[in-house]
């Protein structure tokens, strides 16, 4: 099909286009996305979490050109919020990283989270697989920064970066089992401002505390500059993109690869399945009305949530109750 063979060249307009359906729930979307999941799984996925304001953006400008210089093309993926007037992302596409916008090794897209828990736009994983059938060999994806929610990027990343902030609470966030487990690299930016040093003492703790994780790899804890300071920023990045390629290494050499492509396979079976069975379900039940009046039961207390899903799936899902 004419939309395959242009993602697989790399078209930018042709997967812009394709995000844009997706995010919009157009059935052709989903047809393109059969023909090209063959094509991929070659993408090393980069995610990067953390606190709204916590220079995650920056972060992701500096990997790029780090990335170019290794001759590495590289995707973007921005989760932003949701404008609530046209539902799109409130930030642009290029806004942030406009240096690289005419680079045609790089590929930047920004996607609306439009309500979606985690951090995470529910057409990420699909966005990812469009970049990566595109031929590109790094695939950055920046999260909206959601605090607890963040979690849901592990899903997605063969490589999780979790920043942190000295000043902004991040000594309590960091103490949160959620973000401390997604970890594979901890990174304290901003460090000229004050608090860097006890934040980062913090961190140490609670690695030092944590048992080794089975995989054998110790999140290292580094820090980035300031970003006005160019040379100094560019080789705390480059430290960074050193890391983060170390890791993926790492989960090569050490067989733990497939773990982690299985979790993510695993995902998006659980999304295709939510999706394909769960979905049309609520969209009939909402059409009729049906689920107004069973909210109503359960608020006068007649039934109970157990009952009335297990009518719903006696009645939609035959064989299975």
């Amino acid at each position: 099909m004419e939309m395959e063979k242009k993602i697989k060249a790399g078209d930018v307009r042709a997967a812009s286009r394709l995000i844009r359906n997706i995010e919009d729930n157009v059935p052709e979307a989903k047809a393109t996305i059969k023909h090209i999941f063959h094509y991929t799984g070659n993408a090393q996925v980069v995610g990067i979490t953390g606190s709204p304001g916590a220079g995650k953006s920056t972060i992701v400008d500096g990997l790029i050109e780090a990335s170019r210089k290794r001759d590495k093309t590289v995707g973007v993926l921005a989760v932003d919020p949701t404008s609530p007037f046209t539902g799109g992302a409130t930030l642009g596409d290029r806004i942030r990283m406009q240096r690289h916008a005419e680079d045609p090794g790089v590929f930047i897209r920004s996607l609306a989270t439009r309500g979606s828990l985690g951090g995470l736009s529910k057409a990420v994983g699909d966005a990812i697989h469009v970049m990566d059938a595109m031929g590109k060999d790094i695939i950055l994806v920046e999260t909206v920064g959601t605090g607890q929610q963040e979690v849901e990027i592990i899903n997605h990343a063969h490589t999780v970066l979790v920043v942190l902030v000295p000043g902004m609470g991040d000594e309590i966030q960091a103490l949160k089992a959620g973000i401390m487990e997604i970890a594979d690299i901890f990174v304290v930016n901003k460090a000229d401002r004050e608090g860097a040093g006890k934040l980062q003492r913090e961190l140490m703790i609670m690695l030092d505390m944590s048992p080794i994780p089975p995989e054998g790899w110790r999140p290292p804890i580094l820090t980035i500059g300031n970003s006005f300071k160019p040379e100094e920023f560019e080789r705390d990045i480059e430290k960074l993109s050193n890391n983060i390629y170390q890791h993926y290494d790492h989960l090569v050499s050490s067989n733990l690869i497939g773990d982690r492509l299985r979790r993510r396979t695993m995902h998006e079976l659980n999304e295709a399945l939510r999706s394909s069975i769960l979905e049309p379900v609520l969209n009939i039940l909402v059409s009729t009305g049906e689920l107004d009046r069973m909210v109503e039961k359960l608020l006068k207390k007649e039934t109970d949530p157990c009952s009335l899903s297990e009518e719903v799936a006696r009645k939609y899902l035959q064989g299975c109750i």
